[in-house]
């Protein structure tokens, strides 16, 4: 057990209650958010060296052994997360000091944004389900005061959808819960692992779980805003402040997407049952096919209707429908693949030894669909958070974000302008920017199914081919509509916001950088997809209790 495995957790609590503490001295307060944010980066890079260069991490609570009590487990996949998401709230908690007003700051902004850190840490360490419906929560409250910030009429309408829509989704999730509990009688992760995996000992039917399982996917659906659960997602993303925005899409939608890798490939596909048309084997059969439907209709519906939108954030949005569906796309095609060559490993826990799927094959398309996931889940999380505080400094510049009133900027704005071409750039898949990799690994996963013989792979190939020509055109139309020609009159009387176009030129370098860099960014993120299947290692480390997992 390691006692660093709450550290960045601690940090950002602690941040939070002292920023709501000093909000009475405005320079003080921004100082410490700022100084906090540092400090949780800083404690999320030492646990990632952590648990890339030794073994997986876990905290048990109050030191009462799993499945009893609350464990939190850091391992490579949690690790990628967390910093994907440390990326991100640096350059968006750094933004903020700029962009909202002192009085907006003062009062609540950076209490809730650290409190929504603390949920979202919360959620990629999490070992048990219902504590990842806690934490879910703990991120979802403060984000919906932050969809109403700003109180207009549009953000309260926004709001009002967001909040329902979230709070149908917690309690479908709450109900899918209880019915697991009830089915198999734990809720730790590592504990249903072993359980799903060995029905029979455990006098489990493994039937019922697909249902609650399915009720679960479409929660963590509805949290990243895919397709058909995608419809809070305009008018959230437009209403709230553009650093918000930026974590909204490039991190707490990123949470949907682990949350689907953590329980559909760690713990779900353990199971091994008969589905009837869609297969004998595991668990994660039923679900490749409706994964890969969903993420064809995020692609071109998202990517559809960004084209035709005349405002940069309502086009940012629909974009992030879109680019969800790259996401998905590699997960819904290797899901829909039996494993083959599959290892079977043991798990001994006190005097009984247990069987378990290890969950890699010897192809290791599993292996290569989840990097694709993650390399374009980090792409997406530092263009569209690039895109997102891009358009809120042309908000700041300009006083609008209306395409129609923005032409010219990259004649009085060019180093802005650049920020936001290479974060465009990025999401077309241009090299050598790391969404060029990002997307090639999606094409490679969908060649790879091709080549071994899988139809599915055919069509994750076409769906990907329509889904980037969406993405060329409404990059295109912002481009040319919004960044060329002669300046408009509103942006000839811009102002000229240094501070942060200093910002968004750092992150847009970024993306350069991670493209450049990119072998150790691959192999980090091999290394977490292959944390994602290898259940044996996961299971041990949580290192349950005997009395707690016998049938």
């Amino acid at each position: 057990m390691s006692n660093y495995v709450v550290a960045p957790m601690v940090i950002a609590l602690f941040t939070a209650i002292l920023t709501l503490v000093v909000r009475s001295q405005p320079r003080l307060q921004r100082s410490v958010s700022l100084l906090g944010g540092l400090g949780y980066a800083t404690a999320v890079g030492y646990l990632v060296y952590l648990v890339f260069t030794g073994p997986i991490l876990t905290y048990q609570l109050s030191n009462w052994a799993a499945p009893y009590g609350i464990v939190l487990v850091a391992d490579k996949l949690a690790g990628f997360m967390l910093a994907m998401g440390a990326i991100v709230m640096v350059a968006a908690l750094a933004f903020s000091v700029r962009y909202i007003d002192e009085f907006g700051q003062q009062v609540s902004y950076h209490p809730l944004f650290h409190f929504m850190l603390v949920g979202i840490t919360g959620s990629f360490l999490t070992g048990d389900i219902f504590n990842l419906f806690v934490w879910f929560e703990v991120m979802l409250m403060p984000s919906y005061v932050f969809v109403v910030f700003y109180s207009g009429a549009k953000h309260t309408r926004a709001a009002l959808q967001y909040t329902v829509l979230n709070l149908i989704g917690s309690a479908v999730m709450l109900l899918a819960i209880g019915g697991i509990y009830a089915t198999t009688g734990t809720l730790n992760m590592a504990d249903l692992t072993i359980r799903l995996a060995n029905p029979e000992a455990f006098g489990i039917a493994v039937e019922p779980v697909v249902g609650l399982a399915a009720l679960l996917f479409s929660v963590f659906a509805l949290k990243a805003g895919i397709v058909p659960f995608h419809f809070w997602v305009p008018a959230a993303y437009e209403a709230a402040p553009a650093p918000i925005s930026a974590m909204l899409s490039g991190v707490t939608k990123k949470v949907g997407i682990y949350a689907i890798v953590r329980l559909l490939f760690t713990v779900f596909g353990a199971a091994q049952l008969d589905l009837g048309p869609f297969g004998e084997g595991s668990m994660l059969l039923f679900f490749g096919p409706i994964m890969l439907v969903m993420a064809i209709a995020s692609m071109l519906i998202g990517g559809y209707a960004a084209v035709g939108q005349s405002n940069v954030d309502r086009l940012l949005a629909y974009s992030s429908i879109s680019q969800v569906g790259f996401i998905l796309l590699p997960l819904g095609i290797v899901a829909t693949i039996p494993l083959s060559g599959g290892t079977l490993g043991t798990i001994t826990i006190g005097e009984t030894i247990y069987s378990i799927p290890i969950g890699i094959s010897t192809s290791q398309l599993h292996v290569l669909g989840i990097v694709a996931t993650l390399l374009y889940s980090l792409n997406h999380a530092v263009a569209k958070s690039l895109l997102f505080l891009v358009s809120g400094t042309i908000y700041e510049s300009v006083g609008s974000i209306d395409i129609g009133k923005l032409g010219g900027l990259a004649r009085t704005r060019p180093f802005l302008s650049g920020a936001f071409l290479l974060g465009g750039l990025s999401l077309v898949g241009i090299p050598p920017l790391l969404g060029f990799f990002g997307k090639l690994t999606v094409f490679n996963t969908a060649s790879a199914a091709v080549v071994a013989g899988q139809d599915v792979g055919t069509i994750g190939v076409v769906a990907a081919l329509l889904g980037a020509v969406f993405t060329i055109a409404y990059i295109s139309k912002a481009w040319t509509d919004a960044f060329w020609g002669a300046p408009s009159p509103e942006v000839e009387r811009a102002t000229r916001p240094t501070a942060l176009i200093a910002i968004v030129v750092v992150v847009a370098l970024l993306l350069v950088v991670l493209g450049a860099g990119l072998d150790p960014i691959y192999e980090g993120a091999d290394s977490a997809a292959t944390a994602a299947l290898d259940r044996q290692s996961y299971v041990e480390a949580v290192a349950l209790s005997d009395a707690g997992v016998k049938p």
